[in-house]
């Protein structure tokens, strides 16, 4: 596996999550597709509790459209990753995450195991129809947003 030419980005949110026992495969680490579920658990506990996003009565939900993941060193259970999330973009109805996973144990813990990416797009939940962002969540998520290579890493949170 190989680092990506570009630089790493920095991320404004860090959140820690554990590996569990049956995320490792066969190969002994963890699956490709288990990395989606560690950006998805941060991204939406990020938008619960800083944007207000009411996920079993709210009238607004975000629904995945697209996801990417480039795939750069291993992890493995047992352990404790970072997960960096920041906004690459921020439209009306809908937001690019970029992610970031991060093992502290590894030779270089600010080397990323994997980079990602993901889009929400926000809509009503009665008919599935894209909707303005809610200005709770707007907030919350342009405080994401790169705005240049100062971003500071922020605080690490545990879900």
């Amino acid at each position: 596996m190989n680092r990506p030419q570009q630089q790493t980005p920095r991320f404004a949110h860090r959140a820690r999550v554990g590996t569990r026992w049956d995320d490792n495969d066969i190969y002994g680490h963890v699956n490709n597709a288990v990395y989606y579920q560690y950006f998805d658990s941060v991204i939406n506990a990020y938008l619960i509790e800083q944007g207000g996003l009411d996920i079993h009565r709210g009238d607004t939900v975000g629904f995945v459209v697209r996801s990417e993941c480039d795939y750069l060193a291993p992890v493995a259970y047992p352990g404790e990753l970072e997960v960096g999330l920041g906004v690459e973009r921020l439209g009306r109805s809908s937001v690019t995450y970029r992610l970031g996973l991060f093992d502290p144990r590894a030779p270089d813990p600010m080397a990323p195991c994997a980079l990602g990416r993901m889009v929400h797009v926000f809509v009503r939940r009665s008919d599935s129809r894209p909707v303005p962002l809610p200005e709770g969540l707007r907030r919350a998520l342009q405080a994401l947003q790169f705005d240049s290579a100062d971003t500071p890493l922020g605080q690490v949170t545990r879900i």
